[in-house]
């Protein structure tokens, strides 16, 4: 080797190495390193609701198959891990959040062979499955329900009984006025045991009692069945409702005119929700699963945690000082707090807000439907669905996908009283109220393709398919090159690049409170900025970017979706024309790559001609 060649490589190397090295100094505001991430803390989570997900023997509900047979297209879509919504034995008077065992499969679903099978293909696939987890309640058809209900087998005090009140006319009084979430008492009378029970929810879900700490081991032994089997952590329902003050005081009355005493928005509910020992049982539920992890290895096992609740209730659910909590308490601001009337100022407070509020070290998640809220076209607004996915897609830390969302379903509000199976619209009785109650609009079944019953099942759906099944499905999404489906795949490409899993975060409002503006800042100078513009209007504007951003170097469009004339190439930030309901995602260069490899070149040409 000549050299003049030696100098070649050594010049060459040593630019590299300097490049290299300024790159890595440069660390984002939170002071993360690229390593620093647990593999939940930069994920797209999918919901499933198994009923209406994938029918696999054409019964008209969903099963473990089902998802088995579409696991593929979780891995297209970009999808870390994949939570369920209960598998497990029931009567279904709640569909499956009644539960009778807690450790078997129901034959609805499956078999414990096919959880099983289920475990495995998606492990092949690197999707983590995360099962729900009831432990508020069970089934009164549970067997420890009816051991408790009979005094036997010393199960007397594994649920909340209390004696009557009083008797009137013969008729035992309830202990307090509590009001259970799905309409009337919260307490129903046994009569084989002269007690009531307490039921946060339905009458056929009757509370456990987690002051006795009998209760509270069986409840750590299921997860730790569930772990053994392969689950890859938990989603805990309803968790804020598991322990009521044990003295019977009646809740006060609300004061904003909700007027009928069955409601549950009638009582502001003090007493029965929010309690300081939730929280320690959260707690205690992580150690067993940090425990679990150390003793097992592997990846993380988590917790998402399902609570109704913000300011201090919701931090509290990450951590209370050296004690641990949830890995993920879900963040439902942008479904209680924004919905198609609010404005890009409401959403900048909005979420400005959460994200002031995570404590350090914590990752925020965002969540804008599931199995219990509408379906975000249906809340904001079918234009402005592509809108919602760049937010949810693109802010700091994890998104969590309702199945649908990625091809833009919509709720079916075609469903009939007669066709209405949810408990919490029937309870009332009240026909005129069950649109407004009822969740089946947003559980109907997943649109795959256009032939019968959208191809979920070879028979009769138990909810009816959504009626634009022909025109709005997977296979058709797929084939076109411009749609929802392609948009949510670009987006969660895009999720994993440096910037938008460390970068900082900045937003702004622009164009008389019409356009939504947000920026992601890059962690090194070899990676790039991005720069979203979401467009809440059906106005076209065209916005002065260098207005509202300090140093805007993002020139190019990344990615875009546009209802008019799709946006691409290069623009000027002086004038970005930004048409009705457009998103677009713009970056910048990677300058000091750019300068690095100049050097290179002009160092190589020197040596080679010189």
């Amino acid at each position: 080797m000549s050299v003049r060649l030696i100098q070649l490589v050594g010049v060459v190397y040593l630019v590299s190495v300097l490049t290299l090295s300024s790159a890595r100094e440069i660390q984002p505001d939170h002071k993360q390193t690229q390593d620093s991430k647990d593999w939940y803390e930069k994920a797209i989570f999918y919901q499933i609701y198994p009923r209406s997900f994938m029918d696999s023997d054409g019964d008209g509900v969903g099963d473990l198959r089902g998802i088995t047979s579409k696991l593929d297209h979780l891995a297209d879509l970009g999808v870390a891990g994949t939570w369920l919504s209960p598998i497990f034995t029931s009567p279904m008077k709640d569909f499956g959040y009644d539960i009778a065992n807690f450790t078997e499969v129901d034959p609805v679903f499956g078999t414990m062979d096919d959880i099983k099978e289920l475990f495995t293909q998606a492990k092949q696939r690197g999707i983590k499955i995360i099962l729900d987890f009831v432990p508020n309640h069970s089934s009164n058809l549970c067997k420890w329900f009816e051991w408790s209900e009979n005094r036997e087998n010393g199960y007397d005090d594994w649920y909340v009984w209390r004696d009557p009140k009083a008797w009137v006319d013969g008729q035992p009084v309830p202990p307090t006025n509590w009001v259970s979430v799905f309409y009337g008492p919260a307490w129903t009378f046994s009569e084989k045991r002269q007690q009531f029970y307490l039921h946060q929810f339905d009458y056929q879900q009757p509370d456990l009692n987690f002051r006795n700490p009998v209760v509270v081991e069986a409840m750590k032994d299921v997860l730790r069945f569930w772990l053994e089997l392969g689950a890859d952590g938990f989603r805990v329902d309803a968790i804020n409702h598991l322990f009521e003050i044990e003295e019977l005081l009646d809740e006060p009355i609300n004061t904003w005119g909700n007027t009928d005493p069955n409601d549950y928005g009638y009582l502001d509910h003090i007493y029965t929700k929010d309690r300081d020992e939730t929280y320690d049982m959260i707690y205690q539920w992580r150690e067993l699963l940090d425990d679990w992890q150390r003793t097992h290895g592997g990846d993380t096992r988590i917790m998402m945690t399902e609570a109704w609740v913000g300011g201090e209730y919701f931090v509290r659910y990450y951590q209370d000082g050296n004690r641990q909590g949830s890995h993920m308490p879900f963040n439902f601001d942008l479904i209680t707090d924004l919905d198609g009337s609010k404005r890009p100022s409401d959403f900048k407070r909005v979420i400005d807000n959460k994200l002031q509020l995570i404590p350090e070290g914590k990752v925020v998640n965002w969540v804008l439907g599931n199995h219990d809220k509408n379906r975000v076209g249906s809340r904001y607004g079918v234009e402005r669905i592509e809108g919602l996915l760049a937010l949810e897609m693109g802010l700091p830390g994890i998104a969590v996908t309702y199945y649908g969302e990625e091809i833009g379903m919509v709720d079916n509000r075609d469903i009939t009283w007669e066709e209405t199976q949810d408990p919490q619209a029937c309870n009332p009785q009240d026909p005129s109220r069950y649109q407004e109650l009822s969740r089946d609009p947003e559980r109907t079944p997943m649109q795959w393709d256009a032939t019968t019953n959208a191809g979920f099942s070879t028979g009769r759906p138990w909810l009816p398919v959504h009626s634009n099944y022909q025109t709005l499905n997977l296979d058709r999404q797929k084939a076109s090159e411009y749609s929802t489906y392609h948009f949510y795949k670009d987006l969660a490409e895009l999720r994993k690049t440096s910037t938008l899993v460390y970068g900082a975060y900045e937003s702004k409002v622009m164009a008389n409170d019409n356009i939504f503006a947000y920026r992601r800042t890059k962690i090194s100078d070899t990676d790039t900025n991005y720069l979203f513009v979401i467009n809440f209007a059906s106005t076209a504007y065209t916005v002065d970017l260098t207005q509202s951003f300090d140093n805007v170097e993002e020139t190019s469009v990344a990615l875009s979706y546009s209802f008019g004339s799709k946006p691409s190439g290069t623009i000027d930030p002086t004038a970005l024309i930004v048409g009705p309901h457009d998103v677009i995602i713009l970056h910048s260069g990677c300058e000091r790559l750019l300068v690095s490899i100049t050097l290179i070149f002009t160092v190589v040409v020197k040596f080679l001609f010189l």
